[in-house]
């Protein structure tokens, strides 16, 4: 078995609007289909990866991932672009963001470690983290990181006393806006009533300001309030919530100008726009997002007597959602008259968890072999010892899928890889990278050896 796969065979246009694979515009890589009904992303037919690295596994299109990376910075050519990098990360994908001009999001002392691992320019990095250890603050220090994003009155004073004094360390105070995204509650962020940021409605961002200047105006400056940060939570669709929590923070920063003397450089409006994983789901207009945020602050600047601030936005699913695809191979049918079928996959929540957390919805398609049977609803299921184990409900599938059948799953880029686990001791997948009819892997397959490893116990 090789690492990598070159293929040459044509392919022609897939018909995208009945497979739930979307492409991006101006996207120069997107998914075709062959005469065999199989399925190629990046000129690499899925089958083939299959039978070359096994199932389940992670597909992701390298060129896809790079277009959408140049179509942020296309639409908002003056703000600093930064790749939520919780979304999905490893050493090639850091490389890819640097290579397309893009700034780096962390929210812990792992992914810094990866990104000082391929030598990732400290200054374009961002931290997050809304319990950062105290390891993370000494890491971000040592590293020369950009900005931390401060979420605590108490981390505000702990990432002070470590920094050097006289060589203030850049901060953006998190602001709970109070803007409601009407997203899924487990990821709303931009409310009352949940762990990030200090609300605006309270006091409390009034106060974290306050104490960042404590530290900024000292004799031997140890933090620089660099500017204002909020994020209002995931799969958001609407453009009009980010404008609001816009005009917000900007009062903000008139106030302290007023009350401080002090004028902040920095507008970061988080990320969370939407993308659509099915045909029909809403999606995220980035070219109306770019219009309105931008003549929103113009505006709210001229209002408030204010420079207008160099805007960052934090895009991660939008970036890698839609390149990746997950391949399984259907190991048992189970036909429950009058109710419901089946399908059981060798894969699950443990490879993709977020059906099983927020409900999310998924679609899936046979490949590597022609069906000319009629459809019929069926729902595709895990391995694992959960009844809530569902990747994706009454799919119109062929009526004679079977056992050893492939399935793709699309739009598995984003919070898969990232948040897979080991429960029941199955080993999580690679990630093969295809561009241009090559893959590669990325991240190899986890082994039993692997998971033996860690258990010291004897």
């Amino acid at each position: 078995m090789t690492n990598r796969l070159r293929l040459s065979a044509e392919t022609t246009p897939w018909p995208l609007t009945t497979t739930g694979l979307p492409s991006p515009t101006k996207t120069p890589s997107s998914p075709t289909a062959t005469g065999e009904d199989d399925l190629a992303v990046g000129g690499v037919r899925l089958a083939e990866i299959a039978a070359t690295y096994g199932t389940p596994a992670y597909v992701l299109d390298e060129a896809d991932v790079r277009a959408r990376a140049r179509a942020y910075r296309a639409a908002l050519p003056e703000a600093e672009i930064a790749y939520a990098g919780k979304a999905f990360l490893c050493r090639a994908m850091i490389s890819w963001i640097e290579a397309e001009g893009l700034s780096l999001d962390v929210c812990s002392g792992g992914e810094l470690a990866l990104a000082c691992h391929v030598g990732f320019p400290p200054e374009r990095i961002v931290l997050h983290g809304n319990a950062k250890t105290p390891r993370d603050v000494q890491d971000a220090l040592a590293y020369g990181v950009g900005r931390v994003v401060v979420d605590s009155t108490y981390e505000i004073t702990q990432l002070a006393v470590a920094a050097h004094a006289g060589h203030p360390q850049k901060v953006l105070i998190r602001v709970t806006p109070g803007v409601d995204a009407h997203t899924h509650k487990a990821v709303a962020t931009g409310v009352e009533d949940q762990k990030f940021g200090f609300s605006l409605a309270t006091g409390a961002a009034a106060d974290a300001v306050r104490q960042v200047l404590h530290w900024q105006l000292a004799d031997k400056p140890a933090l620089e309030l660099a500017g204002l940060h909020c994020h209002l939570g995931s799969q958001i669709t609407s453009v009009d919530v980010f404008a609001e929590a816009a005009r917000r923070l900007i009062a903000l920063m008139a106030w302290i100008r007023d009350e401080y003397r002090v004028v902040v450089p920095e507008l970061d409006l988080g990320g969370g726009h939407a993308v659509g994983y099915r045909d029909g789901d809403p999606d995220f207009d980035l070219d109306l997002y770019a219009r309105t945020v931008r003549t929103v602050i113009a505006k709210a600047c001229r209002q408030h007597r204010l420079p207008v601030p160099k805007l960052t936005v934090e895009p991660g699913r939008a970036i890698v959602a839609r390149a990746g695809v997950t391949l399984y191979r259907v190991l048992t049918m189970k036909r429950i008259p009058g109710i419901r079928t089946f399908v059981a996959v060798d894969g699950g929540m443990s490879d993709n968890p977020r059906p099983a957390l927020y409900g999310s919805a998924y679609t899936a398609r046979l490949i590597g072999r022609a069906s000319t049977a009629p459809t019929e609803p069926m729902t595709v299921v895990g391995r694992h010892c959960e009844a809530g184990d569902v990747i994706a409900h009454d799919l119109p599938l062929p009526a004679d899928l079977r056992p050893g059948d492939l399935l793709a799953v699309p739009c598995t880029g984003a919070y898969q890889h990232s948040m897979a686990s080991t429960y029941n001791q199955v080993c999580r997948p690679p990630v093969i990278a295809v561009r241009d009819g090559v893959a590669r892997v990325l991240i190899r397959r986890e082994t039993l050896e692997d998971l033996q490893a860690r258990d010291v116990s004897l």
